[in-house]
């Protein structure tokens, strides 16, 4: 179920049912004229208006199951929710330090499940078995100062293993402005190791 308080104050506590349809969903996004891709949501009816979108998709017992973020504007009862486990770095932060500054890689990378879709549109035609491809660097960037390239598969960052979008996001979320991380790339037959210090995003 999910709970908010819709168009507003007039509407407060206003519950929805929240039933979960699929899980991973991949759904494209388009925003001033770019376009991107959000990767392994939950897709669920929840009720998304302006008041109770970026509320909690919850069980009946209280736990939060992830925070509902978008909805399909084309057809009624189709919204998709960030898992928990995405945030919890983010919450923690709150309650840790009061704050939370969003560590950058300045990149846009795409999952293996999101390569479908993009060759159906463009002439991507990408095969990769585990990692994240790299589809743009970021101009001025942190990762423009290194030695990372377009179209480099990342396969872990600081040991930990990357397989989609959320695990970089998920782990980037734990880190501040400034520290260093190690990515693992590979690039054609090459294998790299690249450091690259966070921005703020």
């Amino acid at each position: 179920m999910q709970f908010g308080n819709p168009i507003g104050f007039e509407f407060r506590r206003t519950v929805t049912s929240g039933i979960i349809s699929a899980k991973n969903r991949s759904i494209k996004i388009e925003e001033e004229e770019k376009s991107s891709y959000m990767t392994d949501l939950i897709q669920t009816d929840a009720t998304i208006n302006p008041g109770n979108s970026g509320g909690p998709l919850i069980y009946p017992n209280g736990e939060v199951l992830g925070i509902n973020t978008v909805k399909i504007s084309s057809a009624e009862g189709i919204g998709f929710a960030v898992p928990i486990n995405i945030i919890k770095p983010i919450i923690e932060s709150f309650q840790n330090t009061g704050n939370f500054e969003e560590a950058s890689i300045g990149i846009y990378a795409y999952d293996k499940e999101v390569i479908p879709y993009l060759s159906a549109t463009s002439n991507y035609n990408i095969k990769f078995e585990k990692g994240i491809y790299v589809a743009q660097i970021t101009k001025n960037g942190p990762a423009e100062k290194t030695d990372l390239k377009e179209k480099d598969i990342i396969t872990s960052i600081d040991n930990v293993t990357l397989n989609t979008m959320n695990d970089l996001r998920q782990y980037i979320y734990t880190k501040k402005p400034n520290d260093e991380v190690t990515l693992q790339v590979t690039r054609g037959k090459i294998n790299k190791e690249i450091k690259i210090t966070l921005g703020k995003k």
